[in-house]
């Protein structure tokens, strides 16, 4: 078999792997995620080996979507990290086979101290899988290595799991991207979880004028502030915009504009973005658009209250 052919079967397997997983999942799922709903502490991951690997990117997802959680080593644990387990804290324990001998003191420690323990492993006869209070059994299923029976489809599944524990429980508390935002500041992530407030200018930077000022007023506000435009408001309602082009575009049909009123020149209704949009739509939109849009006010009801400028799409990493 050549490489792709292998790699295609290896992918194939998996797959019906996570088509069994989905297909066998029961109340026990559902009584879980209720168990870490209600959880005042934390979730302690653990395991060893390939599952200890996979516990460690669990812990890291949860803690990532709003589900305070760390991955303990059992061996560590055993050793003086017991300590870090409280009686507020559940803990989630990952075994293919259920009889790991490293998970033996932990689950000691969860009995005796009446600490909610969530199996996850393949056998449910297994003495982890009957030390659970919920367990998550997975289905039969080949490795896709069967000669050696290295875990590949197990862990898989393992991770299936952990995802659909974090995002169960994700979607329960009502997790939004502002939220998410929070634990991810850097990066291309980050990034496009930005919203227009965390890149727009506001205060004293803002250049708006009254509908009543003149062109002459536009122009001055214009060259002070540095954006390229200025915003025209009525009762403090943002009504209009004078960009640039709408100045030149003026002055080919007129010598002087300077003694017109900023109404008279302004673009009506201009696109703006609302406070809390993310910076990536409000992006798209900018670029969508026929005419180009280099800046876009930032609106709370019909009050302006941010500017932002292509430039700082460009500086946050979004352009």
């Amino acid at each position: 078999m050549t490489a792709i052919q292998i790699a295609r079967r290896v992918i194939e397997t998996e797959i019906k792997g996570l088509e069994a997983l989905a297909a066998s999942l029961s109340q026990d799922f559902e009584h879980a995620v209720a168990q870490l709903q209600s959880l005042k502490g934390r979730v302690i991951l653990t395991g060893v080996g390939k599952s200890g690997h996979v516990a460690r990117k669990i812990a890291a997802t949860l803690a990532s979507t709003g589900t305070p959680a760390i991955y303990i080593h059992p061996t560590e644990a055993s050793h003086g990290d017991m300590g870090m387990i409280t009686q507020d804290d559940a803990v989630i324990a990952l075994s293919r086979s259920g009889e790991t001998r490293e998970l033996s003191d932990m689950l000691a420690f969860s009995q005796r101290f009446n600490i909610p323990l969530i199996a996850i492993t393949a056998d449910p006869a297994s003495t982890l899988a009957k030390a659970a209070h919920h367990c998550l059994i997975l289905p039969p299923a080949p490795e896709a290595c069967a000669e050696t029976q290295a875990p590949t489809t197990s862990t898989t599944l393992q991770m299936a799991l952990g995802d659909s524990l974090a995002v169960a429980l994700l979607e329960g508390k009502g997790f939004t991207a502002r939220d998410f935002k929070t634990f991810h500041p850097g990066g291309k992530l980050g990034a496009s979880l930005l919203t227009v407030d965390d890149i727009m200018h506001s205060g004293e930077a803002l250049p708006l004028l009254d509908h009543n000022a003149s062109a002459a007023d536009a122009i001055n506000i214009m060259s002070e502030k540095g954006f390229g435009c200025a915003g025209i408001c009525q009762d403090g309602r943002l009504i209009g915009i004078i960009t640039d082009g709408d100045l030149r575009r003026h002055l080919i049909h007129h010598d002087n504009i300077t003694h017109k009123s900023a109404a008279n020149i302004m673009t009506a209704s201009p696109k703006t973005a609302r406070s809390g949009e993310l910076a990536a739509a409000a992006l798209r939109r900018m670029t969508a658009s026929d005419v180009q849009i280099l800046q876009m006010f930032v609106l709370k009801g019909e009050r302006p209250i941010g500017i932002v400028h292509m430039h700082d799409f460009l500086k946050a990493g979004l352009a």
